[in-house]
């Protein structure tokens, strides 16, 4: 994964290296907890880092007196720290995004029978940042934190479509790298999603990812220079069938970007006025 000023191995590499080797070693540890798992233990830690078990053992411990891990001593196995959930929440309820997006994202779900949620890369994940479920009997059960592969849902796809050529190409050859036997469906899913962005302003995923779920999504670009974010819509095919999903859920999730950024404006001026 590339940062400013250079790849993760240029920083690690550099001066003060052992400091930064740690700090990144750390935030794979923490990294390797998803939004469906309450506990992980040091084996289930080590075998989704990599990390060799000392390394392991020597950060958790570390990352335990800081707060960000909890160590539950009868079960041997850790969890997310008061530490780490207040440093996310910090984030999202500052986020003046999220925050103009919530009621549009709900009167949406209210209206579609849908799940609408809003999210951000991480890699080659998307991870909802934030969501809104309708009150519906069947409806998507994913929450803050979940995270979904960048390529097979309309979150991803709308997110690849919105970059520049150049920056495709190098998100592009991150997921066939590693997933090397998906190749041609990787190019002609995305490549059908980049015509479908340009010509209608949202990209459909229809059974792309699971079978029975359809989704709708389109991007947002925020003005202050944060990074860009994906909304989507989706539901299961008896809701938000094919139909449905390219003649109302599109046209209504490229609204609510419209909605979006005359929220943004005016809260803007606002500010500005006080």
């Amino acid at each position: 994964m590339r940062r400013r000023g250079g790849t993760l191995e240029d920083l690690a590499d550099g001066e003060g290296s052992s400091s930064a080797k740690a700090l990144i070693r750390g935030l794979d540890i923490l990294s390797a907890f998803s939004a469906n798992d309450a506990t992980l233990g040091n084996q289930d830690l080590i075998r989704r880092t990599g990390l060799p078990k000392a390394t392991v053992s020597r950060l958790t411990a570390v990352l335990t007196s800081l707060g960000y891990l909890h160590y539950d001593a009868e079960t041997g196995r850790y969890s997310i720290g008061p530490a780490t959930v207040s440093l996310g929440y910090s984030a999202l309820s500052s986020s003046p995004v999220v925050h103009a997006a919530l009621p549009l994202m709900e009167t949406l779900a209210k209206r579609t029978g849908g799940a609408v949620a809003l999210g951000a890369r991480d890699g080659l994940d998307m991870v909802y940042l934030a969501n809104h479920r309708s009150m519906g009997p069947v409806t998507l059960q994913l929450n803050v934190g979940s995270r979904l592969p960048i390529w097979r849902t309309a979150m991803g796809l709308a997110y690849i479509a919105d970059l520049s050529a150049a920056e495709r190409e190098a998100i592009l050859d991150e997921i066939e790298r590693a997933e090397p036997a998906s190749h041609h469906a990787i190019r002609d899913l995305v490549d059908r999603s980049v015509k479908q962005y340009r010509r209608d302003g949202f990209v459909c995923a229809i059974g792309t990812w699971f079978s029975y779920i359809n989704a709708v999504g389109t991007v947002f670009r925020p003005s202050d220079g944060t990074q860009r974010i994906a909304i989507t819509c989706g539901g299961i095919v008896d809701i938000l069938n094919e139909k449905t999903c390219r003649e109302v859920v599109g046209p209504d999730v490229v609204d609510l970007i419209t909605q979006l950024k005359l929220a943004l404006s005016h809260e803007s001026g606002t500010r500005a006025d006080q």
